[in-house]
């Protein structure tokens, strides 16, 4: 039981035994702040699906694989809750909307962003 409430549990669970730190993303001021931090340092976005099985997996695979923590700033997105601020990261930075997805902001603008299995946390050292 404690294998599927690892894999499957909910996203507050996942969170608090996280070691990538996340920021969480929950407002659309947000979005201004992350542009100005992303010309001193990398930031990425995780855009995450709490009622989705695959995002989930997704997101611990990540989360187990992430080490970047002074390299590059995590923000999380919760997707349901807050559809609007995903919204205006598919039209602010011209990325197609995909749940689970991963974008990478540098000087302000998307430099990459991958969805659903091809998120690699391997991926990222390209971006620093």
């Amino acid at each position: 039981m404690s294998f599927l409430k690892n894999v499957f549990g909910s996203n507050e669970e996942n969170q608090s035994v996280s070691k990538v730190g996340w920021r969480q993303l929950t407002d659309l001021g947000q979005l201004n702040e992350i542009i100005a931090e992303s010309t001193v340092k990398p930031v990425l976005v995780f855009k995450h699906s709490t009622r989705c099985g695959v995002s989930r997996m997704v997101l611990k695979q990540f989360e187990n694989e992430f080490d970047l923590h002074e390299k590059i700033t995590p923000y999380f997105l919760d997707l349901l809750e807050h559809r609007d601020v995903s919204n205006e990261i598919a039209s602010r930075f011209g990325v197609f909307h995909q749940s689970p997805q991963l974008i990478v902001i540098k000087d302000g603008k998307a430099l990459f962003n991958d969805s659903h299995g091809s998120i690699d946390a391997g991926k990222l050292e390209q971006f620093i």
